[in-house]
């Protein structure tokens, strides 16, 4: 028997420490945005079609464009595989901006799942999910990690090492994060090529400063879980200087950065790909976060996010 309409939720996601070292071997730590969300609802459509109701695309499943492929396999699979009749209307409400490394398609297809299964009344486990939602990541990233589903699924950091199981690991810590746009589209394959050139032209400095990198994730793991915000703060700005040498940050980042750090950052740092895209900020409390998040906006910054990094008690 399926549901009049059901609801499936999803979260963003950013790298929080060992984006590019992480590519060599080395830990990375990604957290769940639980502020930034995409929604998706499904209910019974008028008509004997899937239709879609988005900010990028409306209309019939059939005529999805080639960049939400991922996303027509998936619906596709999952109606023939539950053997479910293919006419629901589908609307999905995104909060995450695209290519901005915030785990966007990931999002959506997680979403999409969750409100799936509940349409059809079938129970949904966690490893089910994950899988499901690798069939669209497949088309959108060719060869997925899976951090961005597990993180887009999670409420916990996630700790990831290359060809390890990913791990949550526990987070106590009295701060918040301000995410930030810098404006300028992320060049992720872009500055993977640098940092690869670097390693080809200064292989043992390069090696060092990706060894750095990793031993300052060691580092943040430990103080996320021991409430030591100065501490991350430090190893933020660290780890930025470190992504400076390997050529990922840009003009606009640095400039925004300090910033950032001239107006009550303890640590920022670029988030993803680099070359563009987000950058973090950790501050002491809400306040804080607010009166950054105003700087940041009067110096043209027109995308922001605040994310407490524990649970916040509702008025």
């Amino acid at each position: 028997m399926k549901q009049h309409q059901a609801q499936g939720i999803s979260n963003a996601k950013i790298i929080l420490i060992g984006e590019h070292s992480v590519v060599y071997g080395q830990p990375a730590i990604a957290l769940p945005l639980t502020t930034v969300n995409v929604h998706v609802t499904i209910k019974k459509s008028l008509t004997d079609d899937i239709i879609i109701e988005s900010k990028y695309f409306n209309g019939n499943l059939s005529q999805l464009p080639k960049s939400m492929i991922g996303f027509k396999h998936l619906i596709n699979f999952l109606v023939q595989k539950n053997n479910v009749e293919a006419s629901m209307l589908i609307k999905i409400k995104s909060d995450l901006p695209a290519e901005r490394g915030m785990g966007s398609s990931a999002a959506v297809a997680i979403a999409l799942i969750r409100a799936f299964y509940q349409f059809i009344q079938k129970p949904l486990t966690k490893t089910r999910l994950l899988n499901l939602a690798n069939i669209a990541e497949k088309d959108t990233h060719k060869n997925p990690s899976g951090l961005d589903a597990a993180t887009s699924a999670s409420q916990n950091p996630i700790w990831m090492v290359r060809n390890q199981e990913l791990k949550n690991i526990p987070i106590n810590l009295n701060g918040y994060l301000v995410i930030a746009d810098s404006g300028i589209k992320g060049k992720t394959s872009e500055a993977i090529s640098v940092v690869k050139e670097k390693l080809i032209q200064e292989p043992n400095e390069t090696q060092v400063l990706i060894e750095k990198l990793g031993q300052l994730t060691y580092s943040a793991k430990d103080a996320l879980s021991n409430n030591q915000i100065s501490i991350l703060g430090d190893i933020f700005n660290d780890a930025q200087k470190i992504l400076v040498e390997l050529g990922v940050s840009s003009v606009q980042l640095d400039k925004l950065i300090n910033l950032s750090l001239a107006n009550g950052s303890l640590g920022s740092k670029l988030t993803g790909g680099g070359k563009g895209g987000c950058f973090i900020s950790l501050v002491k409390d809400k306040v804080a976060a607010h009166q950054l998040v105003d700087a940041l906006t009067n110096a043209g910054v027109n995308r922001t996010w605040i994310q407490p990094l524990f649970e916040e008690e509702n008025d």
